[in-house]
């Protein structure tokens, strides 16, 4: 037999019968000659993460002794699950599914490790206890793709299914791979939803229809565990405040989500758009590991429907002269266009909050919680002069594409052709703390009670909403994190006001 060991997350690298780069995203490792079955082995997984190391991208795990401002006190060594499993010599080693329309035609690909000839490759596709397709492929190659049109049957309507916000449909598959005899060689489940997500200039479709994006930043810190969540139970309950809440989706911010937690977005229908954890200084090294992390994030949760949109850059973090780098504005253009190369069925942003260089979105971050300024900055009126003059955090909301010549924008400023050519979208703002349980965090400011939470929620969400020129908004923040206390619930995830006031005014809008 052989052993397979994954690893969900680790600090940077990890090994196992050997050094593999683990970090944020997840890894696998096939022990290179089989084990025997007799006697006792040992297995070492060892996990090294330098503690200041900003060339490793870190997320928001502070790089110092202590945390501050908006960094948090680092996690290290392995922090989500390790699991050995036997494998036979031949096995699957992935399996993905790229809907193609929202009438039910996918494309399959499945990967056999330890290919031989003579194989076929066997799935078959259900939605609850309803077949849809069964597709047998002779495996001539080690990687197996095909397409399949799951409603060809008419066992189900096709709009019945579809995975929609709110209705979180599922496609169940079983892949087995077969020898030529007909004997069953492996097998794996696996799921995926049928659904599309593109965007005019205006808006988010999924499956078509306009969908405004209300998301809430969570940053997947729990109070006694960090990372770790402590249970598939706790991860449940949090997708199901975010839904209760009044949210349509979350921005998992600066890590990767837990794999169970996307499973319970799936089934819940909460969108995702999936942060890549960011390093701190732009250097090959860096940038090499960014890349190595947004492509193990693709590869590990293609199949999740409620992954919309990767994110590979935040803030400029990690490229310290955007606007005046060349080579720095090249990273952003190039990892907007391996996610797209990786994964066209999904939305991708090239660095999210200011200094826009490319993407299928233009996100903006804005902390003023004057109401009636961010109504003006972000109508529908005011939205030209906003991304062309105004600079969110002292930066440019756009700047020049690399390579453009001034003389290829004549005489109109940066960002001069975005609005009504690509959405916009308010992707942090809010931020306001509670200041009546421990000390106030100073942040970007706070109210003294519940109702004035409640109260302050509803203007500035009213503000940014379905009437506004935006395409949707995303609320800072779920949970205080640490030391950045301006939640909508306590670490523990107790809203901090009645969750059905909280719902009425983010959903007023």
């Amino acid at each position: 037999m052989k052993a397979s060991t994954t690893r969900r997350a680790s600090g940077w690298t990890a090994s196992a019968w050997g050094s593999i780069a683990a970090g944020i995203p997840p890894s696998r490792s096939t022990s290179p000659t089989p084990f025997s079955a007799e006697g006792e082995h040992d297995l070492v997984v060892a996990a090294s993460d330098p503690a200041t190391d900003i060339e490793l991208p870190r997320g928001k795990q502070a790089w110092t002794p202590e945390p501050s401002v908006i960094w948090y006190r680092r996690s290290s060594g392995i922090w989500r699950s390790v699991w050995l499993e036997e494998v036979p010599d031949t096995f699957v080693r992935e399996a993905s599914w790229t809907p193609l329309d929202a009438l039910g035609a996918v494309q399959g690909s499945v990967m056999v490790d330890g290919w031989r000839p003579g194989l076929t490759v066997e799935a078959a596709f259900r939605l609850g206890d309803v077949p849809l397709a069964t597709v047998a492929v002779a495996a001539t190659d080690p990687r197996v793709e095909f397409g399949v049109n799951l409603a060809s049957a008419r066992t189900v309507l096709p709009e019945e299914l579809q995975w929609q916000p709110g209705r979180g449909r599922l496609v169940e598959v079983s892949v087995r791979i077969l020898d030529a005899d007909g004997t069953q060689v492996d097998a794996v489940a696996s799921s995926f939803g049928v659904r599309t997500v593109s965007v005019t200039p205006e808006s988010v479709l999924i499956n078509g229809r306009p969908v405004f994006q209300r998301l809430v930043l969570d940053q997947a810190y729990w109070p006694a565990t960090h990372f770790t969540a402590p249970s598939e139970a706790e991860l449940r309950a949090e997708a199901e405040l975010i839904r209760d809440l009044g949210f349509n989706g979350l921005r998992m911010h600066q890590v990767s989500a837990d794999p169970r937690f996307l499973r319970i977005c799936d089934e819940l229908g909460l969108m995702v758009w999936a942060d890549v954890p960011a390093a701190y200084q732009f250097t090959p090294d860096a940038l090499e590991r960014t890349t190595e992390n947004l492509m193990g994030m693709i590869r590990r949760d293609r199949n999740h429907p409620s992954v919309i949109a990767w994110v590979p850059f935040n803030e400029s973090w990690g490229l310290p002269d955007l606007e005046g780098s060349a080579a720095q504005r090249h990273a952003v253009v190039a990892l907007h266009a391996l996610a797209k190369a990786l994964d066209p069925s999904r939305l991708a942003l090239g660095n999210d909050g200011w200094e826009h260089v490319a993407g299928d979105a233009l996100a903006l971050h804005d902390y003023d919680h004057d109401a009636d300024r961010l109504r003006a900055r972000f109508s529908r009126e005011g939205l030209p002069a906003t991304v062309t003059r105004w600079r969110p955090g002292g930066h440019a909301a756009v700047v020049t594409p690399p390579g453009a010549l001034p003389h290829d924008r004549g005489a109109d400023p940066a960002g001069a052709g975005i609005v009504g050519a690509q959405p916009v979208l308010l992707s942090e703002f809010g931020g306001i703390s509670l200041n009546g349980k421990g000390a106030a965090w100073d942040g970007y400011g706070g109210v003294e009670t519940p109702a004035d939470l409640v109260t302050a929620v509803g203007a500035l969400a009213g503000a940014v909403g379905e009437a506004s020129g935006l395409a949707g908004f995303c609320w800072t923040q779920l949970t205080d994190t640490m030391q950045e206390q301006n939640g909508l619930a306590w670490p523990d995830r107790t809203p901090k006001a009645d969750p059905a006031a909280l719902r009425a005014a983010i959903t007023a809008s």
